[in-house]
């Protein structure tokens, strides 16, 4: 099994905010790998990695950093793969995260979601892969399908509650 995402942190401090997009891509079955690279520790890795993912069949980048927050910046400027930086809340709210990533200099984009937001991450991801798929295409429905039913199912939950002055 190769795999066609990679999820790359700065640290495995990461790890708590990036485990969601493993799990996602874990249940829509879609083989990755997960790994730790510094864009100021460890530079010669990070482009070691950034050039050869297409070649090792990687597909889309999934790019997490905190604080200065260049990785994922970083990694885009060194291969054509689509990469999708997740902003951590290291410091300053993560604020200082989401706008390293996201104000990236024309020609090389980042993909950007919000703060801490791996589990969209991976959705962008899926989707991305899923444009010339119908398997994961009809996984994302599905999946779509689910989050829908939650908020019905919240909704009918609410109408039970009672209170003196609710009306509904």
């Amino acid at each position: 099994m190769k795999p066609v995402v990679s999820i790359i942190m700065g640290s495995t401090s990461d790890l708590p905010v990036m485990g969601k997009a493993a799990e996602l891509l874990n249940e829509f079955e879609i083989p990755f790998e997960i790994n730790a690279l510094s864009a100021h520790r460890t530079p010669a890795e990070v482009e070691v990695f950034a050039k050869s993912a297409q070649d090792r069949g990687i597909k889309v980048i999934i790019a997490a950093a905190g604080m200065a927050a260049h990785l994922p910046g970083v990694i885009a400027s060194m291969t054509t793969l689509p990469v999708i930086g997740v902003p951590i809340n290291a410091s300053l709210d993560g604020m200082d995260s989401l706008l390293a990533i996201v104000q990236m200099p024309p020609g090389i984009p980042v993909a950007t979601v919000g703060i801490d937001g791996a589990l969209n991450a991976a959705i962008l991801a899926v989707q991305m892969m899923a444009s010339d798929n119908t398997e994961l295409q009809g996984k994302l429905a599905n999946y779509k399908a689910g989050l829908k039913k939650k908020i019905v199912k919240a909704n009918e939950e609410l109408s039970q509650l009672k209170y003196k002055y609710k009306t509904n």
